[in-house]
């Protein structure tokens, strides 16, 4: 089949309305992606320059989740040591309450209605006998036993004796009573175990008579277990500042050549945290352990100080880095858009001009072809 053959002006028209169609084609694409570089076709200088720009961008992206990772990371271990300097304070106010409290000793004075004297034996007085034995306890300490070894052992022995035991005092009054003192302010309580001496000598019985501190140390041992369980709580996703050996990195560029590593603290109250040992009753039992309790905790406090300000200038750093490379995506990717991003005004005006020079194409090609028709009107 030979070829159509057009004049031409029929051609020349035809030329011009394909061309006009590839132009239209092109910027309908323009506009509906909204790109005037849609591959590296159209400008491959452009094209690969702003794909670059875009990578980088998406790399530092993925660093900015982390590093607003590492920046919750951070408020979680802030938030943590307020809550423990709080309870430090508490554990501070408590013992300062105790120091406030002065220890009054719980004691018992015989009963009897006649009087001891230092010298005076045992065999004179009625009901006390040889291998009688009464125990002496304070608090919940374990019992001691007190014996009566003979029947010419004197008073003053048996004070004596029960002086000699740990917590306890014993005297004889001047009104001629034997007064015993359990010097902590504990209950004190004096038991028979064989025979009744100690109801002889009018002193059995229990005596709550004293004041100690005692509630004061139940009270510090919660708040200190309240701050090993806030220091091991104080975590984000897995990472906790607070314990040893959670060092935190956080890498501010694409090849981690720039980084922050932050050294995390055990802020519990073991000896190599805070140093807050727990309370105890005898500890508690004079002014001067509950001193020494009150300067660990001042120095607790000012531990807890110090590295709250090495966190604070570490999230001070992270957020700066953060809102950084914020700015440097926004940065990579207006410079991507400068390549390829469209002017929709500016395509959008091309496209009306293009279906106007379509229009007047079809309209001209039609007058062309009326010369070729007018061929047929010698037949």
């Amino acid at each position: 089949m030979g070829d159509v053959v057009l004049s031409s002006a029929l051609r020349s028209n035809l030329t011009s309305l394909q061309n006009t169609a590839s132009l239209l084609s092109q910027t309908q694409e323009r506009l509906s992606t909204g790109l005037r570089v849609n591959s590296a076709i159209d400008n491959p200088t452009s094209f690969f320059t702003a794909q670059g720009l875009n990578n980088r961008a998406s790399d530092l992206s993925a660093l900015s989740d982390n590093i607003g990772q590492a920046v919750d990371t951070l408020k979680a271990a802030d938030d943590g040591i307020k809550a423990i300097t709080t309870l430090v304070e508490n554990l501070k106010s408590t013992a300062n309450s105790a120091l406030s409290t002065t220890v009054k000793a719980s004691n018992v004075s015989s009963s009897n209605t006649t009087a001891f004297t230092g010298s005076q034996t045992i065999s004179t007085i009625a009901g006390v006998d040889n291998g009688d034995s009464f125990t002496i306890q304070v608090g919940t300490a374990t019992a001691v036993t007190i014996n009566i070894a003979a029947t010419n052992q004197a008073v003053s022995v048996i004070v004596a004796s029960i002086t000699a035991l740990t917590g306890v005092t014993a005297s004889l009054t001047s009104e001629g009573k034997i007064k015993i003192e359990g010097t902590n302010g504990k209950d004190l309580k004096i038991t028979d175990l064989g025979g009744s001496a100690a109801n002889s000598l009018g002193i059995a019985g229990t005596q709550t008579n004293g004041t100690n501190r005692d509630t004061f140390v139940a009270d510090f041992n919660t708040l200190r277990t309240q701050i090993d369980q806030l220091a091991g709580d104080s975590s984000f996703k897995g990472v906790n500042l607070l314990q040893a050996g959670n060092d935190l990195t956080v890498a501010f560029n694409e090849d981690q050549s720039s980084s922050l590593t932050i050294t995390s603290k055990l802020l519990d109250t073991s000896a190599s945290g805070l140093n807050v040992s727990a309370a105890t009753e005898s500890g508690f039992g004079t002014d001067a352990t509950v001193e020494a309790a009150i300067a660990s905790l001042d120095a607790a406090v000012s531990t807890l100080r110090q590295q709250s300000s090495s966190f604070g200038n570490n999230l001070s750093i992270v957020e700066n880095r953060q809102d950084f490379t914020s700015n440097l995506i926004n940065t990579l990717e207006t410079g991507a858009g400068k390549l390829t991003l469209a002017d929709t005004n500016v395509e959008g005006a091309n496209l009306l001009a293009l279906q106007t020079r379509q229009s007047l194409g079809t309209t001209t090609l039609s007058l062309a072809s009326q010369s070729d028709q007018n061929v047929l009107r010698l037949f």
